[in-house]
C-alpha cells in the first residue's frame, strides 16, 4: 500500500491539490486524505462511479468513495427519484464524456501573457488552452495531468482549480422547471459525505 506521503503518492498529491483549490474545510481534507492514502486500515473504501439521468435526460456521472456501497447507492437513488431523475446501469451515459485534466488559471493573479502561457502549456504536454475574459482553461490527457500541474507550479503559475474531470462531448439545455430539479439534484448529491464529484452535460446558463 502506498503511504500517506504525497511525494510518493501522485493520487494523494492530486487530492490535496484539489482540496486546497476548492477551499475545502480541514475536516473534509483530512477525511479525503485518509481515504486516498488508505490510512483507515480497519475500513475498506471503494471508489465507484454511478451513472444516471437528471430531468429531461441530462446525463449524470457520480464519483464516490464509500465503505458501504449499498448505503451509498440507496442515498443516490433516493435523491434522483425525488427530483425527477433516475439511477442507470454502468455504461449508460459514460460514452457521453471524456476524462480530461482541467486546470483553471486566473488572469488577474498571474503576470504571464496568453502567448507565453500557450508555449509553456505545450512544452509541458497540455492538449489545449482556452481563454475567457478572466480565466485560462487548460486541458490535458489524464496521464499528463500531474506533470502539467507540477510544471506550472514550478514556473510560479498560480492555479485556481486543478482536477481530473469527466468533460461532456455535448450538452443539454433545460427549461425553467427542469433547471430547478437539476439544481436540487446537484445540491443534494454534493451534500452526501461519500460523493466526491458530480459531472453532468447540462448546459448551465
Amino acid at each position: 500500500m502506498v503511504g500517506p506521503d504525497p511525494a510518493s503518492n501522485s493520487k494523494l498529491k492530486d487530492v490535496i491539490a484539489k482540496c486546497k483549490s476548492n477551499n475545502m474545510p480541514n475536516d473534509n481534507i483530512e477525511r479525503s486524505i485518509k481515504k486516498a492514502s488508505g490510512e483507515d486500515s480497519n475500513i475498506t473504501y471503494e471508489e465507484i462511479t454511478y451513472e444516471g439521468y437528471g430531468p429531461s435526460g441530462v446525463a449524470l456521472m457520480i464519483n464516490v468513495t464509500t465503505d458501504n456501497r449499498n448505503r451509498t447507492a440507496g442515498e443516490i437513488r433516493h435523491i434522483l427519484d425525488k427530483f425527477k431523475g433516475n439511477l442507470g446501469t454502468t455504461g449508460c451515459v459514460s460514452y457521453l464524456f471524456n476524462k480530461k485534466g482541467v486546470i483553471i488559471i486566473e488572469k488577474e493573479s498571474n503576470t504571464i501573457g496568453e502567448e507565453d502561457l500557450l508555449i509553456l502549456s505545450l512544452d509541458l504536454g497540455a492538449q489545449d488552452l482556452e481563454t475567457s475574459d478572466e480565466f485560462y482553461e487548460m486541458t490535458t490527457n489524464p496521464e499528463d495531468f500531474s506533470k502539467v500541474r507540477e510544471g506550472l507550479e514550478k514556473n510560479n503559475i498560480n492555479i485556481l482549480e486543478a482536477d481530473l474531470e469527466m468533460v461532456p462531448t455535448s450538452t443539454v439545455k433545460l427549461n425553467d422547471e427542469s433547471t430547478k430539479w437539476m439544481e436540487l439534484i446537484i445540491e443534494k448529491l454534493e451534500e452526501l459525505d461519500d460523493v466526491a464529484d458530480v459531472y453532468h452535460n447540462w448546459e448551465e446558463e
